[in-house]
């Protein structure tokens, strides 16, 4: 239903790279490197609060601050980078995530942690954006949001292995292992990206301003508050989803990583199978995945206190977190021709759903309501971003009106 021509024109050719599939594997490792910091900073923070002497809603707070530093860092780093080639730019953005994340294992004290993580997440929705561009720009038009999805694996993947395998880490040897983990992943990233991606000049038009331009269209925006509000609910399930194991359910913490790799299980095969769909039918997919959502949110209390019910509903939430891949092909469509600034908001939109999520949930548990209350608080949210989503089609729907009309 996109009014504004797509990134990659039916007529235009793919960038040429030797190995498609290499490039979005290397890409894929970013994704990986980023989805283990963020997820299993979440899975952890039990030990955080143990380790730094604070109780679980303050260790919260370095959740947020990594939050925070994505919000702030995707629309500063793509328009500082605005002129700045693909592969050259995410080789910088990933050297500093690896330097900060390496920091924030060496962190002396809750405060320090506080500032490393928001710097930390200042290259993350910036690496995504950038990426993103970089792997649809690597097919035809009409396989644009699986080639997204595929880079998105990475992120899903470490929700399955990296964030269990950190997890294990941090209650191995100490949380600051697990951050020592992403540093080596990290490099990794850097070694894959600057031997595969392709070294495509920048764009000669590109430009701080024509970067901004993304702002003055309506979609773009009604676009991101669906994802800050609409997703939210995922984050505040997900963000105790640790002690609502240990509390309610009344699992050892040994267990935990492994309902928390039942949740990425979710996530990797919603990528798989959603971008087929929304390659068809974009926005309707992303209708259908909010409803999903508020339904699976809502029922996230009833089942907290059997494994078995539990872990089918977080895989089942997994499966909504599609939401983010659909949404990124969306914002391409919808940005014209400030693609970088358009498609890195996306992860700032997200994160606006990572700091509110947990901090609505946090106040519901915090209220007396329960541990489980989450679930009410992220069911209510998709409810609010379906509400935007309708809005968006409405006001898609009078723009083309408006259109057909001027030219009768």
């Amino acid at each position: 239903m996109s009014t504004a021509a797509p990134v990659t024109d039916p007529g235009t050719p793919p960038v040429r790279a030797p190995h498609v599939g290499l490039v979005i594997l290397a890409l894929a490792v970013g994704g990986f490197a980023i989805g283990t910091t963020e997820f299993a900073s979440m899975s952890m923070l039990p030990l955080f609060a143990q380790g730094l002497g604070i109780d679980a809603p303050t260790a919260g707070h370095a959740i947020s601050a990594y939050a925070l530093g994505v919000v702030v860092g995707a629309p500063v780093m793509t328009v500082l980078g605005a002129r700045v080639p693909r592969r050259r730019l995410l080789l910088i953005l990933m050297a500093m995530f690896t330097v900060f994340n390496g920091l924030t294992g060496l962190s002396p004290n809750y405060h320090w942690m506080l500032v490393f993580r928001f710097l930390a997440g200042l290259p993350h929705g910036a690496y995504f954006g950038v990426a993103a561009l970089v792997a649809s720009s690597l097919v035809p038009a009409n396989r644009r949001t699986r080639a997204v999805g595929q880079m998105f694996l990475g992120l899903t993947v470490a929700t399955i292995v990296g964030v269990p395998l950190a997890s294990w880490l941090g209650q191995a040897v100490g949380w600051r292992w697990a951050f020592a983990l992403v540093a080596v992943l990290g490099v990794l990233t850097i070694t894959a990206v600057a031997i595969f991606a392709p070294d495509t000049p920048a764009d000669a038009k590109a430009s701080p301003l024509r970067e901004l331009g993304a702002l003055k269209r309506a979609q773009v925006w009604y676009t991101l508050a669906i994802g800050a509000i609409g997703f939210g609910g995922m984050f505040a399930v997900y963000t105790y989803l640790a002690d609502i194991l240990i509390s309610v359910t009344k699992m050892p913490l040994s267990s935990v990583p492994w309902v928390m790799g039942v949740f990425g299980v979710g996530m990797t095969i919603g990528n798989m199978v959603v971008p087929v769909f929304a390659d068809r039918a974009l926005m309707r997919t992303a209708g259908v995945l909010l409803v999903w959502s508020m339904a699976i949110l809502a029922l996230f209390p009833f089942t907290a206190g059997n494994i078995w019910l539990l872990s089918l509903d977080v895989f089942c939430i997994g499966i909504g977190g599609a939401l983010g891949t659909v949404l990124q092909t969306r914002l391409m469509d919808v940005a014209g021709d400030a693609q970088g600034l358009a498609a890195s908001l996306n992860h700032s939109a997200f994160n606006t759903a990572n700091a509110l999520g947990p901090y609505l949930g946090g106040l519901a548990i915090a209220g007396g309501y329960g541990w489980t209350s989450p679930g009410w608080v992220g069911s209510l949210l998709a409810v609010a971003g379906l509400g935007i989503w309708a809005a968006a089609i409405a006001a898609e729907r009078r723009t083309i009106s408006g259109a057909t009309a001027e030219a009768c």
